[in-house]
């Protein structure tokens, strides 16, 4: 079983992973970017951690593809109880008294309005949601496409799995954001269209990355696993 070899680099990718989902989720309740054009009539404006949440999915197709959908299982909830802790923590100082000189340059009032949102109901539910529902469809497509195609054309699975995880989480995220007032419906489209947009794109150019990546951990880890006989279900051990 795979889940019974030990691996150089899996502990690795495991903090990368946290890593990224983490910084993301900050940058997303911090600031909204504008690339100041439109496409097909909507603005391409999207959250900051947009930036950066890409590359989840990128360790997502490497975790999955070298490793298995089982180990990959584990570091989806392990970045999923992260994403959680680090809510619960910006919640806590938020809900601190601020000391008299900070209070003078910045303030409460500042706190809320950027990283407040991080311990707000609606994006917490919106990226933990968005999240774990995205991973795991990335994860289970991926896995279901290699033993289907006997391992062959990654490029066709890593997109593939993408496409459908990515659309998944952007459609949560954005519509509980909105749900809950963090941010308004006449965003809706612009941030949905252009999180999914931005994030496949990202995907689609880092795939020969992605090919360089995972040949070399599956020869320095003497791993290739084909998910033929794994449960599926998210909630298995």
């Amino acid at each position: 079983m795979n889940s019974e070899k030990t691996h150089r680099y899996f502990d690795l990718i495991i903090a990368v992973f946290v890593t990224v989902l983490v910084v993301s989720n900050v940058a997303s309740s911090a600031k909204i970017v504008d690339l100041r054009f439109r496409l097909a009539g909507v603005p391409m404006a999207f959250d900051a951690g947009t930036l950066l949440f890409p590359l989840s999915y990128i360790f997502g197709d490497i975790l999955t593809e070298v490793y298995g959908y089982r180990k990959s299982r584990r570091v989806i909830w392990t970045g999923f109880f992260c994403l959680a802790l680090s809510s619960a923590a910006f919640a806590l100082i938020g809900r601190l008294p601020g000391e008299a000189i900070w209070q003078g340059y910045a303030g409460d009032a500042a706190y809320a309005a950027i990283l407040g949102g991080m311990s707000s109901g609606g994006i917490v539910l919106g990226s933990l949601a968005g999240y774990w529902s995205g991973e795991f469809t990335n994860s289970f497509i991926l896995a279901k496409m290699k033993v289907m195609t006997n391992g062959r054309h990654l490029w066709a699975r890593t997109i593939g799995s993408t496409l459908a995880g990515e659309l998944v989480d952007s459609l949560v995220f954005v519509t509980a954001a909105c749900l809950f007032r963090v941010f308004p419906w006449d965003l809706f489209l612009t941030l949905a269209l252009t999180n999914y947009l931005f994030k496949c794109a990202v995907e689609a150019a880092m795939t020969p990355l992605t090919y360089w990546i995972v040949n070399r951990l599956k020869r320095a880890e003497n791993e290739d696993y084909f998910d033929r006989e794994t449960t599926f279900n998210p909630f298995a051990a």
